[in-house]
């Protein structure tokens, strides 16, 4: 695996943690933004060809 596709699966991984964390405190707002940011991640991933398994 080369450090595009570690960094990118990485930065998913930390995206659906902070979506998560954001959802269990009620923060909307945020759980907003980290939903935008895991969508991004997730079609640049597509785009490049990155398997990413759904969480």
């Amino acid at each position: 695996m080369d450090a595009f596709t570690d960094g990118l699966l990485e930065r998913i991984k930390a995206a659906e943690t902070d979506l998560d964390l954001a959802r269990e405190t009620g923060d909307d707002f945020l759980a907003d933004v980290e939903l935008a940011e895991l969508e991004d991640l997730r079609r640049l991933a597509a785009e490049h060809g990155v398997e990413v398994n759904a969480a």
